[in-house]
């Protein structure tokens, strides 16, 4: 979708109304009065712009939108207790960004705008099989996490199509700095993250490096959720967020910590990755029509 001015003005003006609704606690509730009138007004302007009729790309870029200047929180999901489902709809990481949104917009196609549907997506697209089954079921690696989504007909991997080559590095960054991980301090979930490690790295994962990108813009769809791939040692990416075309560019719509707020790239997305040496390139998902 081809955004004008005046459609990102109208989308901003959205996003800054959304801004002024009360706080929204992490954890899920069915009982969160706030949680569900930010949800609402999300699906009430998705009806009021005919977004059920549009590609599921398109709705995936205009919620995107709609979100613009939220604020960015780091480690939303990273809260204590036991493994449950974190639903934050007033503030994001970049993750939190692409799994709301993307639960947000497939609700929107299929015709199920409830809280109950919302939650269902959000499960389903942040646990591996859907399932939440403790620290390591959720989907902690992008690679991971695209290979998942796709099994479940979520998400495809379109870096192939697209003349992707292999990702040559070892995926271990978690157990690597087990520190950082309040929740590997038990050896239990520990191991079971190894053994997710193990596994992802026995597979083959492909990425778009970064000075093919400008070749391929044109087969870069808005709403495709990119991964930007990453130099840092262990790590497959280390940002997620949308692509975008705004004034004739293909842009980045993301939740980035050093501004602060959801917001598209000042530059295309090929300067934006090469502003910075360790940005290699991109994964890149295209979400699937869902199964009504």
């Amino acid at each position: 979708m081809r955004a004008s001015r005046r459609e990102f003005l109208k989308y901003t003006m959205l996003a800054a109304a959304a801004s002024m609704m009360p706080g929204l606690q992490l954890v899920a509730d069915e009982d969160d009065a706030t949680h569900r009138e930010i949800l609402d007004a999300t699906f009430a302007r998705a009806a009021s712009e005919g977004l059920q009729t549009k590609s599921i790309g398109d709705v995936v870029a205009a919620i995107g939108v709609s979100f613009l200047e939220a604020p960015y929180k780091a480690h939303t999901l990273e809260v204590p207790g036991e493994e449950r489902l974190v639903v934050n709809l007033k503030e994001f990481d970049c993750v939190t960004f692409v799994e709301s949104v993307l639960a947000i917009a497939r609700c929107v196609k299929r015709g199920t705008t409830t809280y109950a549907a919302f939650t269902g997506e959000l499960r389903r697209i942040r646990y591996r099989n859907g399932v939440i089954n403790g620290y390591a079921s959720r989907l902690h690696y992008f690679s991971d996490w695209i290979q998942d989504n796709e099994t479940k007909r979520v998400v495809r991997n379109v870096a192939p199509t697209l003349g992707g080559v292999p990702l040559e590095k070892t995926i271990n960054y978690m157990s690597r700095h087990r520190s950082a991980y309040q929740q590997l301090k038990s050896d239990r979930v520990y191991n079971a993250i190894v053994r997710v490690e193990k596994e992802l790295n026995a597979r083959r994962h492909i990425y778009l490096p970064k000075d093919r990108i400008q070749a391929l813009r044109d087969l870069i769809q808005d709403g495709d959720i990119v991964g930007i791939t990453t130099s840092l040692e262990g790590l497959d990416v280390s940002h997620t967020g949308f692509a975008y075309r705004f004034m004739g560019l293909l842009r980045f719509l993301h939740a980035p910590l050093s501004n602060g707020t959801i917001r598209i790239s000042k530059r295309s997305l090929v300067d934006y990755l090469a502003q910075e040496p360790s940005r290699t390139g991109i994964m890149i998902a295209r979400p699937l029509e869902p199964i009504t």
